[in-house]
């Protein structure tokens, strides 16, 4: 399977968006800013939307999405996510204050788009790829996501920080090929990570000191364009063992 980076960073500018990545033509994990990059014929394959959590770099391009490509299909797009998250979505975004509700547009028995609540560890199968929630630590309700493609294994921890009850499910993964894990602060600003529920790369060596697999490759995500090349400085001085890289844009992995 093919898993292509559309967006990787912490924010927005030139060359910059914000999380998303699609799994095969069909399937978005997560929808930041780097959904916009898809043309019309790539959008219009899109049946399926994984949400890790309801923060807007994450999810700012559901709205675009179904309104420029509802009307063209024959069938809703399915926004999987836990229900803390479709709650948020629903109260907040899809409200008919901030955006129309398109679960119900054009009629509710027939909308451009639809939830469906998801669980930690209960795993949904998508023309062969496994996808399981993972538990995440992060400011509001949050998942991660192993994709398990029968070969391999990649995993997405999605915005997290410090988190035992990920790992301990990590470590069991057999065939577990790929971990992308997130870096959203240099080390000089520890203590707004830490207020945050997000790692630096102190926090993330500590994290990964955790890790039992050693011969795996790892990917840092969420970097702050301003920040990028002195935070993957300060990992690579921390977490050695390893030898994280960078996730970059339009980057393919295959597992």
């Amino acid at each position: 399977m093919k898993l292509k980076i559309l967006g990787c960073s912490g924010g927005i500018g030139a060359g910059s968006y914000t999380t998303s990545m699609l799994l095969e033509t069909d399937v978005l994990i997560d929808a930041g800013t780097g959904v916009g990059k898809l043309d019309i014929a790539e959008l219009m394959q899109i049946d399926h939307i994984f949400i890790t959590h309801a923060h807007l770099d994450h999810v700012a391009s559901i709205p675009f999405l179904v309104d420029t490509v509802g009307h063209r299909r024959n069938k809703p797009i399915t926004v999987y996510a836990i229900q803390e998250t479709l709650d948020v979505l629903q109260q907040h975004l899809f409200n008919w204050k901030v955006w129309p509700d398109f679960n119900v547009i054009p009629t509710k028995n027939a909308p451009y788009m639809q939830f469906c609540p998801i669980s930690v560890g209960t795993m949904i199968n998508l023309n062969g790829c496994k996808i399981t929630p993972l538990p995440a630590n992060h400011s509001i309700p949050a998942v991660g996501f192993q994709l398990n493609s029968g070969k391999k294994s990649l995993v997405f921890t999605g915005d997290t920080t410090s988190n035992n009850d990920f790992w301990v499910v990590v470590n069991q993964i057999e065939n577990l090929g790929y971990l992308i894990i997130e870096s959203a602060f240099s080390n000089q600003d520890i203590e707004l990570a830490i207020k945050s529920k997000h790692l630096c790369p102190s926090l993330l060596a500590d994290e990964l000191q955790k890790l039992t697999k050693p011969d795996i490759e790892i990917y840092i995500t969420h970097l702050r364009q301003e920040i990028t090349d002195l935070t993957m400085h300060e990992i690579a001085s921390c977490v050695s063992k390893f030898n994280p890289q960078q996730l970059i844009n339009d980057q393919v992995i295959e597992f």
